[in-house]
């Protein structure tokens, strides 16, 4: 047999092992991801299954668990209150008032503002959000999960 015959038979055996081992990988990961349907797509807020929290509670319709990377959870905290002061992390976060008066700390600054508002974190930037105001805040919180 010719050496370029001999190299060209080599490189090809080589590239079949690495699709084949490709193949099973594919198949392990697949198999670990969960089954989505429409009866686990859709989810409807129950109290009961809420997280009771120091401050309030809080209720994951999406979890890093359930989705590819993004998460949305609702937090309910307390006239006075918040969850916990402010810090930062490497993934950006968005929160969504939808009820109550937050007031939303971001890099050494306040602003206070309610229902219908967003605020955004960028990545590594402190931020803190609170209940400014008589009556519970409910806010919605989504998160990229860096898995």
């Amino acid at each position: 047999m010719k050496p370029a015959a001999t190299i060209t038979l080599a490189i090809l055996a080589l590239f079949m092992q690495q699709a084949a081992q490709a193949q099973e990988v594919k198949k392990e990961t697949t198999s670990t991801e969960p089954k989505y349907t429409i009866e686990n797509c859709v989810n409807h807020f129950e109290l009961d299954k809420a997280t009771k929290t120091k401050v309030g509670y809080q209720y994951w319709f999406a979890d890093k668990n359930f989705t590819q990377e993004n998460t949305l959870k609702m937090s309910i905290v307390e006239p006075g209150k918040s969850t916990h002061a402010p810090h930062h992390h490497v993934e950006e976060e968005f929160f969504f008032i939808l009820e109550g008066t937050a007031q939303f700390y971001l890099d050494g600054k306040t602003i206070i503002a309610g229902p219908n508002t967003s605020f955004y974190c960028p990545s590594n930037m402190e931020h803190g959000i609170s209940n400014a105001g008589n009556t519970d805040l409910k806010y919605l919180v989504i998160k990229k999960d860096l898995k």
